[in-house]
């Protein structure tokens, strides 16, 4: 299983997505179910899926996909499979 089908699993699992609701484009404001909560639920399953551990102040800040994938890249986790 690629990194990004990783991702694509664990954000189906926490915001309670149809799997075709899945896009790289997707932002908090479009993802009803993104909230303080889910923001928690979101940095576990990042901790668990790909080993790294999200500050909460990032965690808080994180916006979109985009920026959860460029964070997990800037730590050495691949999406180029």
């Amino acid at each position: 299983m690629s990194n990004l089908d990783k991702l694509k699993q664990l954000l189906v699992d926490v915001f309670l997505l149809a799997p075709e609701e899945f896009s790289i484009e997707l932002d908090r404001d479009s993802i009803e179910t993104w909230d303080s909560l889910g923001t928690v639920s979101l940095a576990v399953g990042v901790h668990d899926v790909f080993g790294y551990h999200m500050r909460p102040e990032e965690a808080v800040a994180v916006r979109s996909v985009r920026e959860i994938i460029d964070i997990l890249e800037s730590k050495g986790v691949d999406f180029d499979e």
